[in-house]
């Protein structure tokens, strides 16, 4: 016999389908705050228009229905995708507690979506990007070991930011790294990241932080360095540089990740350095490789060029 609530109450599962996302499996905050909003919006959809509180009334044509409403808002194909996912994961977790005998959502089809190529830049400009940092001040050195560390190791902007002392281990030239849902995997530094980031925790980090704490990197009043902060850093850079695609810190990992596959480092060591738990997240790599591929071959070999005269 399931529990009674209260009526304003909509689908009390949700705050059950949160904490297995939290500790079973242990995705990443935004994930988990993307997933419990849009299911929100789906317990209200039902109650209001389908007149349903209780999960397991819910059957697939109500789902539909909530489906069809989406696409009458004009909405994209990427936030439908996203919406319809979250239902699906939803029920699953239902049918798997045991809350409903069915998955009514089972048979759902989930919108594919064609997945934009990331920006990425090649390597003249990101040594043009690092050489152009001045290692002046404090400030100077931490820039200098951010972007060499960001670049060498391919590090999401929240694990570079999240980065402690406690995690460098500079004489055998690798890092701990704590990635999404707390998982760890050690990463290699290369040679000039080690010798910025000895510069900058020698000559820089004392005298940017407060006082007694792990943490690597600061901003200008001793607290911790902001995605936002960085992210304004890096744009400006750029821009400093001559480089007027629009780039973020992903997009070093872009580049970090095509720049290894076009010198011929295996996929899977690609997949095990970026941390990403399933390898077709690491394969759009592979589609950048071969694009541009295509554009040098088009670009150089004679024969691959139409015959203006013929045409």
């Amino acid at each position: 016999m399931r529990k009674k609530i209260e009526k304003e109450v909509i689908f009390y599962e949700i705050s059950d389908f949160k904490y297995y996302l939290q500790n079973d499996k242990r995705l990443s905050q935004n994930t988990i705050t993307a997933y419990i909003t849009d299911l929100e919006g789906y317990a209200s959809f039902m109650k209001e228009y389908q007149k349903i509180e209780d999960v397991i009334d819910i059957e697939r044509e109500n789902i539909n229905k909530y489906i069809l409403s989406l696409k009458r808002k004009e909405l994209s194909k990427t936030s439908i995708s996203r919406k319809i996912i979250a239902v699906k994961e939803f029920h699953k977790f239902l049918y798997q507690e045991r809350i409903t005998k069915e998955n009514p959502a089972r048979f759902i089809d989930t919108p594919k979506i064609d997945k934009a190529l990331p920006v990425v830049l090649s390597k003249e400009e990101i040594n043009k990007m690092l050489a152009s940092i001045p290692t002046d001040t404090p400030l100077d050195l931490r820039n200098k070991a951010m972007m060499e560390t960001l670049y060498a190791s391919g590090l999401r902007i929240s694990e570079l930011l999240a980065l402690r002392l406690s995690n460098l281990h500079l004489r055998e030239k690798y890092m701990i790294i704590v990635g999404k849902g707390n998982k760890e995997r050690m990463v290699p530094l290369g040679e000039m990241s080690v010798i910025y980031l000895r510069k900058y925790i020698e000559e820089g980090r004392t005298k940017l932080t407060k006082g007694n704490t792990d943490l690597l990197f600061f901003n200008y009043k001793g607290d911790q360095m902001s995605r936002q902060g960085f992210y304004k850093y890096i744009v400006n850079l750029a821009k400093s540089t001559g480089i007027t695609k629009e780039i973020s810190p992903h997009t070093i990992r872009h580049s970090f990740a095509t720049h290894l596959l076009e010198g011929g480092v295996d996929l899977r060591v690609v997949q095990e350095l970026l941390g990403h738990e399933d390898i077709s997240t690491t394969q759009i790599y592979t589609h950048i490789d071969r694009s541009k591929l295509r554009e040098t071959y088009d670009n150089v070999f004679p024969l691959a060029r139409k015959d203006e005269e013929n045409v």
